[in-house]
């Protein structure tokens, strides 16, 4: 075959892939599905006269993404470097051009089968579709575009929240000092678990009352940090605990700091009889108790850190003013 011939898709002998065949050469396109394949074809003659931009697989890029993360320390990483294994595995050795429609929807397909809700596999696509566009940014031109990323559809907000009762029940089932302290900090405050177990004693001001959740350095994203007000139950806490304070963390256990307290939520829960409760279930008691005090939206916003709109959108209905005067008008 001439060189100047165009390439074509072909199959080979004991391989269930479709191959670039050009100038005496096979390529694999990473697809067993035909229009996959077509699809890396197509990038292969797009891209075939721009030498500048290798080939390179989804897991190459996940890979330099995962490291340009940490070394940028930007928030999220724990999440990003769980969603890494699953994508890698599953797609790693696809080159971008054959992540199509078709093949999100395979990923999706195959994630459900193994017994992952649609929301992990949301997060896990949405992982996907940083990294491929952070590969196609001008200043790396690591690839030519980022293709489409199909994900299944948004699930429906489920919001856990406590009562007061049973608030009481599962602080009096924290058997270890942080975790009540972590659950007093967080049903008080409303602030992000990654916020509470970052949190400094330098940033603690107990004659001023004010807890100030921002960590210096720290990238500022959409989950914003922001000071709050201490009230006199948070005060007597942490008045308390700054006693007794062998570190520099406001949470710690045996001489350091607490990377996580989700196993002592699973098991506070289980003796308090409760189910669903997490760390974050917190932050949606706080502001639950807020809008049910009557509190205006905006300033339950600014305490936690969320925004208007997403406070009257999902804890709108808490509020005893909620939509009445809309009733009214119909009567």
């Amino acid at each position: 075959m001439r060189s100047s011939e165009q390439p074509r898709l072909c199959r080979v002998a004991g391989r269930d892939t479709w191959h670039i065949y050009h100038a005496r050469r096979r390529v694999s396109t990473g697809c067993s599905d035909r229009a996959g394949a077509e699809a890396v074809l197509a990038g292969f003659l797009k891209e075939r006269d721009r030498p500048q931009i290798a080939v390179i697989s989804c897991s190459s890029i996940l890979d330099l993404y995962l490291t340009d993360r940490r070394t940028r320390a930007i928030p999220g990483l724990a999440r990003l470097e769980w969603a890494h294994k699953p994508l890698t595995r599953i797609l790693g050795a696809k080159p971008p051009e054959a992540i199509t429609e078709a093949e999100c929807h395979r990923y999706t397909a195959r994630r459900r089968k193994d017994g992952v809700a649609d929301a992990t596999v949301r997060t896990e696509l949405q992982a996907l579709r940083a990294a491929l566009r952070w590969a196609a940014a001008p200043e790396r031109r690591l690839i030519a575009e980022a293709p489409r990323i199909e994900m299944p559809a948004r699930p429906e907000a489920r919001v856990r929240w406590l009562t007061r009762d049973e608030a009481g029940q599962f602080l009096a089932a924290c058997k270890a000092h942080h975790v009540r302290l972590f659950v007093t900090l967080a049903l008080h405050t409303g602030a992000r678990s990654g916020a509470i177990l970052a949190l400094t004693w330098d940033r603690v001001d107990l004659g001023n009352r004010l807890v100030d959740f921002r960590e210096p350095g720290r990238t500022r994203t959409r989950k914003r940090r922001v000071p709050a007000p201490i009230n006199d139950t948070l005060h007597g806490a942490l008045a308390e605990a700054k006693t007794a304070a062998t570190t520099e963390y406001v949470i710690e256990w045996a001489g350091g700091p607490v990377a996580r307290v989700k196993h002592a939520f699973r098991d506070a829960a289980a003796r308090a009889s409760l189910t669903g409760v997490t760390p974050h279930v917190l932050r949606h008691t706080a502001v639950t108790w807020m809008l049910q005090a009557g509190i205006d939206p905006w300033k339950a916003a600014g305490l936690v850190g969320m925004t208007v709109e997403m406070v009257q959108q999902v804890y709108g209905h808490h509020h005893p003013d909620h939509l009445r005067d809309a009733a009214r008008a119909l009567g």
